[in-house]
């Protein structure tokens, strides 16, 4: 047998061969590299990413600027509405959320957390408890509701203090309505959108009033900034910077007068609560120009705490169409006497008469037996009112109906106006418009057909905006001539009999030391079922006035639908607002006369040494407050070429840090303007003057968000 010798390689020549190989995969590595490298170089991509934006991105911070939405002043220069911020409160539970050593940032005492939480959200200590233990292990984290949003500033920092490990907050804008329960429908309400920002932030949006008609203009632009910064957060070249400043929102001005606006207010509350009517409403209109220096309604709302907010939505001074009753008799005797259809002579027999199928009759059904048609207004006939429809026949009426503006919008800047309707088509559908029933109308309308007596003639549009981004003098909007002079002031004449006769329904109307021009009126309400309610409060009362009646400055409008507890005439409880907010207006009229020939008109003090400016402000007859131990002035409110009073307060701002300055005293005017200069938001408490603030007189503003000032 053959043995076969088994070769064996060396050592050596193993090496040779592993290293070869070991050289052939380096290469193959090295080929795979390079040809990625030089992919990557060519394209600049890599699985579909741009990495020369992910570079930039990883070097740049983005920041949104937020704009600020506009301020809402009245004609005073008194803030109305204004931007602030607002806090949510919320809860992490997941155990994922750790920081650095695996410390927990998750709530780890939810028994501590919701007794502290407790003293300062309006939920129960239990209710939070449950809240943060909910049945999905899995949620990430809880919120509270409404209870734990709209947080102020001072409430965020006192649960800050508790140091609750799990418990943060958002910030989000709001809007500040520092009046509360104020022309609340008129000036309306911004809310925070639904959709968020890009930020991750909400936008206000205007959803009721000036707020949502001037939305747009309301509403800012954000900015941004886009800086480059290198891996340890310092800012790198300037030229890589973009930044787009924001624009905010305009600036919004009011024909309101707050003086008169808080009295109407007071005024209103009181009637409500005494005779708890289903609705009211009120306005108190320049008779020359047309402005409305105060309008509200009941059922009303506080803006700034939202407090009966669900009662009532709409603005029922232009979006409520409505029956008027008696006060249209302003417009059939204004038609009658115009178109050459009115003998005051003439005798008719009150009490009823019968249009068609249907018995037309007087307040006082018994009537007043045969009277002159000088008395049918003053009255308030109905009877009479018909006679003269007749007199004039349904085309004529109609149209005088028409050139007073009624089925169309008057065009005043408040959302959701309705025209009115008219129900035209029967004898005694035309015989009812006659004293106010069968046509539908809103207060403005009545206002404005109520401006042609008061101006010989010519009809003035309502106006409630004073200017968009600057206030702007109001010159009267005429929108027409339904009737010549010489017929307005024989209304006029009328309307004083309503008064001052002693057949006349509006007696108890009298102003010591003014004269007064009035129409009462009392509209039934139609049933659901058709036809109208019965019942001794079943009617929508009203008054429309004009004061004084030898040189009309004020009309006064004022309705009220169904007392409930009517303890007294309608004609009584309706005099309780109407009296004594007239009396106001003229009385405020005589003083603005007397201020006119002391007005000041503020020079401007910028960049003058404060203690010149001082001086200068002094001689002048104002009052003035330093924001700041500097010695130049380079800010001041009221800005210069203002015209304000002798002894208003004005505000300089120095250079070098802010201060606070001692506000004891003061105003809430004068706070508000402290607010408007330094950009703080000053949180005001009671009322009358300044006696405490939370901020020692020369503590530093700087870093400072928000100011409690206590008044007496």
């Amino acid at each position: 047998m053959k043995l076969v010798k088994k070769t064996r390689k060396s050592p050596q020549w193993n090496r040779r061969v592993f290293g070869r190989l070991l050289v052939l995969i380096i290469a193959a590595i090295f080929v795979v590299f390079a040809g990625r490298f030089i992919y990557i170089a060519a394209t600049g991509q890599i699985a579909g990413v741009d990495l020369t934006k992910r570079s930039h991105k990883k070097y740049e911070e983005d920041t949104v600027v937020r704009a600020q939405r506009g301020t809402i002043y009245d004609s005073l220069g008194n803030v109305l509405a204004q931007d602030t911020n607002a806090y949510s409160v919320y809860a992490v539970l997941s155990h994922d959320y750790v920081g650095t050593n695996k410390k927990p940032l998750y709530v780890t005492n939810k028994k501590k957390v919701a007794k502290i939480l407790s003293q300062y959200l309006p939920l129960s200590e239990a209710k939070i408890y449950k809240q943060m233990t909910p049945t999905n292990q899995a949620v990430y984290q809880v919120e509270f509701g409404s209870a734990g949003q709209n947080l102020s500033l001072s409430i965020k920092r006192k649960i800050e203090a508790q140091k609750l490990t799990g418990i943060y907050f958002k910030e989000s804008p709001t809007r500040l309505y520092p009046n509360g329960t104020f022309a609340s429908h008129v000036i309306g309400l911004a809310q925070t959108s639904k959709s968020a920002t890009a930020d991750g932030s909400q936008d206000l949006v205007g959803v009721m009033g000036i707020e949502k008609y001037f939305n747009q203009q309301l509403t800012g632009e954000d900015g941004y900034k886009n800086l480059m910064q290198d891996s340890y957060g310092y800012a790198l070249s300037q030229k890589q910077n973009k930044v787009k400043v924001a624009k905010n929102g305009q600036d919004v001005y009011l024909t309101i007068d707050s003086r008169l606006q808080s009295y109407l207010e007071s005024l209103l509350t009181t009637v409500n609560k005494k005779y708890k009517p289903v609705s009211m409403n009120a306005v108190l209109m320049n008779a020359k120009t047309g402005e409305i220096l105060a309008a509200s309604q009941r059922p009303t709302f506080n803006a700034s705490t939202k407090k009966g907010i669900g009662d009532i939505w709409r603005d029922t001074l232009v979006e409520d169409g409505y029956e008027p009753g008696s006060v249209l008799k302003i417009a059939t005797l204004s038609a009658a006497i115009d178109s050459g259809n009115y003998n005051p002579n003439e005798y008719y027999k009150s009490g009823s008469v019968q249009v068609g199928d249907k018995k037309i009759s007087d307040w006082q059904t018994s009537g007043w037996g045969t009277i002159p048609l000088s008395q049918a207004f003053a009255r308030s006939s109905n009877v009479g009112m018909v006679k003269l429809e007749q007199e004039m026949g349904s085309d004529v009426w109609k149209s005088y109906l028409t050139k007073f503006g009624f089925m169309k919008k008057t065009g005043i800047e408040l959302p959701g106006e309705v025209a009115g309707s008219l129900q035209y088509t029967r004898p005694l559908d035309q015989a009812t418009t006659s004293f106010g029933q069968g046509i539908n109308v809103n207060v403005m309308q009545m206002l404005q057909m109520t401006s042609a007596i008061a101006n010989n003639g010519t009809m003035i549009q309502p106006q409630i905006l004073a200017g968009v981004g600057k206030r702007k003098t109001i010159e009267p909007i005429k929108v027409g001539q339904p009737i010549k002079a010489s017929t307005a002031k024989e209304v006029l004449q009328n309307m004083e009999d309503v008064v001052y006769q002693d057949y006349g329904t509006g007696q108890v109307y009298q102003i010591p030391n003014y004269k007064v021009a009035v129409k009462t009126g009392t509209a039934q309400i139609t049933a659901p079922t058709g036809g109208y309610l019965t019942g001794a409060n079943n009617y929508i009362f009203s008054v429309g006035g004009i004061a004084p009646a030898d040189d009309p400055k004020y009309i006064l409008y004022i309705t009220m639908k169904q007392p409930q507890q009517m303890t007294d005439s309608a004609e009584t409880i309706l005099s309780q607002i109407f009296n004594p907010m007239m009396q106001r207006a003229l009385e405020y009229t005589k003083k603005a006369e007397k201020d006119k020939q002391q007005q000041v008109k503020l020079p401007s003090v910028l960049t003058k040494a404060t203690k010149t400016a001082q001086s200068e402000l002094t001689e002048a007859g104002l009052k003035t407050a330093l924001v700041g131990s500097g010695n130049l002035v380079v800010q001041q409110v009221p800005s210069a070429g203002s015209i304000i009073l002798p002894n208003q307060r004005v505000l300089l701002m120095t250079n070098g840090a802010m201060t606070m300055p001692d506000v004891t005293g003061w105003s809430k005017n004068d706070l508000l303007k402290l607010s408007q200069l330094t950009g703080i938001q000053v949180e005001i408490k009671g009322s009358g003057y300044a006696y405490q603030q939370s901020l020692a007189t020369n503590g530093l503003l700087d870093g400072v968000k928000k100011v409690k000032v206590q008044l007496k």
